[in-house]
């Protein structure tokens, strides 16, 4: 196939991804448009049997991660720790709507940066919504803080966020020095999301809410809390060890997944449905499909946008250049395009194109696949959602979280350096 034909192909078949992704028609997983996309590329020569097999082999403990951790938050949501969450959220709160909004900030931040951004949106959503109907506050304030956390707060650990391991892996950072460079813009962005969501919604917090019945005790499962923070020390470990965190992450699944079965609380084939590996497949074809798009002119055209060095303007326009990207492609895509081209200028360079694609997909529904999953339980809940107040709530929030946050990430790097 001749290189036009090719870079046509490629375009097309990424549209019709990212198209199926969004839309989902008849409920159909991602992984029926990117697989066979993805061989359609490799029957047509577009992409060789060879670089498919570097892409995988690229992929394949990105994709390992994702399936564990996403197992364990669902084993540690099964041991009770989001209703636990709740609980103290309804108890601490006293039916006050500014500290309950304080709390979700507090809840979505921690629990994005230890277990994903799909915690976050896949099961503390539902409990937001069942703590504020308790406390009879209105619950918009708060569950649009789980959508935006989801995004703004996976800044923090290469385990936050399918991003951060791709970024992660391309950076050439440990993992402690990856944190520790990001901290203070995790920090600074969360404050700007949390100062607009606050201003953006003061009539529904400002709203009476009727004092709540006494709530009932629900016990720490502590068994899951340490497993989790045990499992977080072990993606420490692993990385200074040079281990890849997948490891980590199937440890710390593995220990809940036993207690489970011994337990009879889950099944073998729930434990598959956890893993989510439909989802695992279409990262793995997405990125193929990538691949080929980047190989076949989207890399040499964006190669001329991206600036080079890694002065506080350069990280702006890079951020900029990657949040913009993410709100057209989608946030995976974008970063999958984005690092081949960030990492020869350096990790500030690479952690930059990291922010922007994290925080830039709070403007679209179509920016991130968890924003699209939180749009979808919102509406199981009969949450009321507009596109509209979305958007208008993303550009009041993204430009004042990127920027503050590129400029701690410029500072971090003039203190703590790569």
């Amino acid at each position: 196939m001749n290189a036009p034909a090719a870079e046509l192909l490629s375009v097309f078949l990424l549209a019709v991804v990212l198209a199926g992704a969004v839309v989902r028609p008849r409920g159909l997983p991602e992984a029926v448009f990117a697989v066979p996309a993805a061989a359609l590329l490799i029957a047509a020569g577009v992409v060789s049997t060879d670089q498919a097999r570097e892409e995988a082999a690229h992929l394949g403990p990105v994709i390992g991660f994702l399936a564990a951790v996403l197992v364990l938050a669902q084993l540690s949501d099964d041991e009770g720790l989001f209703r636990a969450c709740g609980a103290w959220m309804a108890r601490t709160s006293a039916g006050r709507p500014r500290r309950l909004l304080a709390q979700v900030f507090a809840s979505a931040s921690l629990i994005t940066a230890a277990l994903s951004l799909d915690a976050t949106v896949v099961l503390l959503t539902p409990v937001v919504f069942a703590t504020a109907a308790r406390l009879g506050v209105r619950s918009k304030p708060h569950i649009y803080a789980c959508a935006h956390l989801s995004n703004t707060a996976s800044l923090l650990l290469p385990v936050s966020n399918l991003t951060n391991l791709l970024a992660f892996s391309a950076s050439g950072l440990s993992f402690t020095r990856f944190a520790a460079l990001m901290a203070l813009p995790w920090l600074v962005a969360i404050a700007a999301e949390y100062v607009v969501i606050r201003r953006f919604f003061r009539a529904d917090l400002d709203a009476a809410a009727y004092a709540p019945p006494p709530a009932e005790p629900v016990a720490v499962p502590v068994f899951a809390l340490v497993t989790v923070v045990a499992t977080l020390a072990g993606f420490v470990l692993s990385s200074a060890a040079g281990i890849e965190p997948v490891w980590a992450a199937a440890a710390g699944a593995a220990v809940l997944g036993v207690r489970a079965l011994l337990r009879r609380r889950t099944t073998p084939a729930a434990i598959v449905r956890a893993a989510a590996l439909p989802f695992c497949a279409f990262v793995l074809g997405l990125g193929i499909v990538v691949r080929a798009v980047v190989d076949h002119g989207l890399g040499d055209a964006l190669g001329r946008l991206v600036p080079s060095g890694t002065g506080l303007l350069a990280l702006l326009a890079l951020a900029a250049l990657a949040a913009g990207l993410a709100n057209v492609v989608n946030n995976l895509p974008a970063v999958l395009v984005l690092l081949p081209l960030a990492a020869p200028i350096g990790p500030g360079a690479v952690l930059a194109v990291l922010i922007g694609v994290n925080i830039g997909p709070n403007l679209t529904y179509a920016g991130s696949l968890a924003t699209l999953l939180w749009r979808r339980i919102v509406h199981a809940h009969d949450g009321a959602v507009g596109l509209g107040e979305f958007t208008r709530l993303g550009l009041l929030t993204v430009p004042a979280a990127l920027v503050s946050a590129v400029v701690a990430l410029w500072a971090s790097l003039q203190v703590i350096g790569t």
